[in-house]
């Protein structure tokens, strides 16, 4: 039974790599992918990178390579680090091809007693790096499968009651920043279902599951950015307020937003109240904005609250996306 091996940081995974990974595939009974943690690189976490292969590619073998040397280069004593921690993962198994498109095919290949299957070199058949991704994703999305794609752009989830601005700030930093905004799928629910201003449970468990999958699609065509009006916590705050209790996928759902969006805000209520025939009053807003806050702190999530008018709001949340930035 022939093996192949790949390694690298896939940071993020690309055609490239897909083409050595598939090459592989088609040449040997056994894959094993080895991905290097790489922090100094990308803010992609290696299980996120990982578990791309792993939807992507289940019959491939991911060796998570959190210990690994994190220089790269061609120089002997940094050449001889990368061999021993290889072969030291591999404990004894063989490999019979090694599979790259990097000036270290030469070198690995010949400290496993592997083929060098040396893929694309010159970048042809896939003109694309991961350094040339990273510096602008949105410019390089034909070389990304949409499940990478989603995981490179920052969601920005803009909490608070109804009527403290969300919509209108998310709109607007989105134009700012060239992108799309995610607007609140409970609202457009609400008006196209409600009965007696009311929704059972599996409804408004529908909303959280909709927005969500909405929100995935959005994602695809964002720019850097996807500015999100509210999450699943709001919906679960109805479900308390009108039934007294939650549906544990609901649940679920709240406690995924802590991974799935990279910042959160909350908009304050100190602007006018927009008395429309869907809300319930500015003595409600005050209520629920206690119950956001109150939520935010039991699930740990560090948020900035927004005060002022819309051009404030956005120089505050401005100045904290480029802080974010700034990191690798």
């Amino acid at each position: 039974m022939s093996t192949g091996l790949l390694l690298g940081k896939f940071a993020p995974l690309h055609r490239g790599h897909q083409l050595l990974i598939e090459t592989a595939l088609a040449e040997n009974d056994r894959v094993l992918v080895m991905i290097y943690h790489a922090p100094d690189v990308t803010q992609i976490s290696l299980p996120v990178r990982a578990g791309w292969i792993r939807v992507l590619y289940p019959q491939v073998e991911v060796i998570e390579a959190w210990d690994g040397p994190l220089q790269v280069s061609n120089a002997p004593d940094i050449r001889r680090q990368h061999e021993r921690y290889i072969l030291s993962r591999l404990g004894g198994h063989r490999v019979d091809a090694f599979y790259s498109s990097e000036f270290y095919g030469d070198h690995v290949s010949r400290a496993l007693g592997a083929v060098d299957r040396r893929i694309d070199p010159e970048r042809r058949r896939v003109p694309i790096s991961a350094t040339a991704i990273r510096a602008d994703p949105y410019q390089q999305r034909e070389f990304l499968e949409p499940l990478v794609y989603r995981d490179l752009i920052s969601r920005v989830v803009l909490l608070g009651a109804p009527s403290t601005g969300k919509s209108t700030l998310a709109a607007a930093l989105a134009a700012r920043h060239d992108t799309c905004w995610m607007p609140e799928y409970g609202r457009e629910y609400w008006e196209a279902h409600q009965h007696q201003r009311r929704l059972s449970p599996e409804q408004l468990l529908e909303i959280a599951e909709g927005h969500r999958q909405r929100e995935d699609r959005l994602a695809e065509q964002a720019n850097r950015f996807l500015f999100v009006d509210t999450d699943a916590s709001t919906t679960r705050h109805f479900a308390r307020h009108y039934h007294a209790s939650v549906l544990p996928r609901l649940d679920q759902l709240v406690a995924e937003c802590a991974q799935r969006y990279a910042l959160f805000f909350l908009c304050e209520d100190d602007i006018p109240y927009a008395d429309t025939w869907d809300r319930s009053g500015p003595a409600n807003r005050r209520q629920m904005q206690a119950q956001v806050k109150t939520d935010l702190a039991l699930r740990k999530l560090p948020y900035l609250g927004l005060r002022g008018s819309l051009e404030q709001r956005m120089v505050q949340v401005d100045r904290v996306l480029a802080a974010s930035a700034q990191q690798p």
